[in-house]
């Protein structure tokens, strides 16, 4: 069976305590499936989100929240997705 694609990104670090919040954040807020993407050792991304994080993207809209979010406005994100 296959799985979805996930819809969104979260743009984290490896141990990062605010990315672990986040991660927290959006389980409360019950997002569907996403991925995971670790900007360590990637310029392009350290360049794009690395004083930003952590930072959840729509892939469909290209929509981003950047930290702090909340359960809240992760639902709403989700709802105009």
């Amino acid at each position: 069976m296959n799985r979805p694609t996930p819809c969104f990104k979260l743009m984290q670090r490896d141990d990062c305590h605010l990315c672990d919040l986040a991660l927290a954040v959006l389980a409360e807020a019950g997002l569907p499936e996403f991925e995971s993407v670790f900007i360590d050792g990637d310029d392009v991304l350290e360049q794009a989100y690395g004083e930003r994080l952590p930072v959840l993207r729509d892939l469909a809209s290209g929509a981003e929240l950047d930290w702090p979010f909340t359960a809240e406005t992760v639902r709403a994100l989700v709802l105009s997705a």
